[in-house]
């Protein structure tokens, strides 16, 4: 069965990601980080929607970018926002997250024996980062190429972004077709010690109005 290395945050998105997947008929790796990220209890998600899709192996791998700073999501100093989504691009971007976890990724699928590699990255329902769009997918598939044994080798790695031209309620009305359990994720940057999504910051206002669009109610309980 040829193997697949699957980003899985925990997220709605990452969620359907696997979904799909594993639908193509892959042997599902699963890679999460524990960045140091202020919502780790997506890491918990990430467990319970890998232990539903039944991958062969799920990895969780420890960096901190809290120590580099520069974003509300890995630094208690900047407060996630919740006056609703704006234009630009949000304090709550990690600096060169994905480009970090693609790496990660692209060591594991050379080791697997790996080509393809699932990231849930979105570039219209989404909150303005720049590893989102499909000229950063294009690119570090480029870099895939030169950076690695097996890419200079002759290995075309694909960098694989189904959900990159989808918008919320369409990822949404996907992964009920795959049968995702949404109750299983997390999205939310700044849940409360409970673990209740706060329903004012981007990624829930997001998510909110994709299961509203998509015609379903979302599972999740919200403060």
């Amino acid at each position: 069965m040829t193997r697949a290395v699957v980003l899985v945050s925990g997220g709605l998105d990452s969620a359907t990601v696997l979904a799909v997947a594993r639908r193509e008929g892959y042997e599902l790796f699963a890679m999460s980080f524990d960045y140091g990220q202020r919502h780790r209890i997506e890491l918990e998600a990430a467990k319970r929607v890998a232990a539903a899709v039944g991958v062969a192996e799920h990895i969780i791998i420890r960096i901190d970018l809290g120590r580099i700073g520069g974003s509300a999501l890995t630094s208690a100093e900047i407060a996630v926002p919740k006056g609703g989504l704006i234009e630009g691009i949000p304090v709550t971007y990690v600096p060169a997250r994905n480009t970090v976890f693609l790496s990660f990724a692209l060591g594991w699928a050379e080791v697997l024996g790996a080509t393809d590699i699932f990231i849930g990255v979105n570039a219209l329902d989404y909150s303005g980062y720049p590893d989102c769009r499909p000229e950063y997918i294009e690119a570090y598939e480029r870099l895939a190429a030169v950076a690695t044994r097996a890419g200079v080798e002759g290995v075309r790695f694909r960098i694989r972004a189904p959900l990159i031209a989808m918008s919320k309620a369409e990822i949404i009305r996907l992964g009920y077709e795959l049968g995702v359990d949404y109750s299983l994720t997390h999205s939310c940057y700044d849940p409360d010690p409970r673990g209740r999504a706060c329903g004012l910051c981007d990624s829930c206002r997001l998510r909110l109005r994709g299961f509203a669009e998509a015609g379903y109610v979302d599972p999740l309980e919200y403060v």
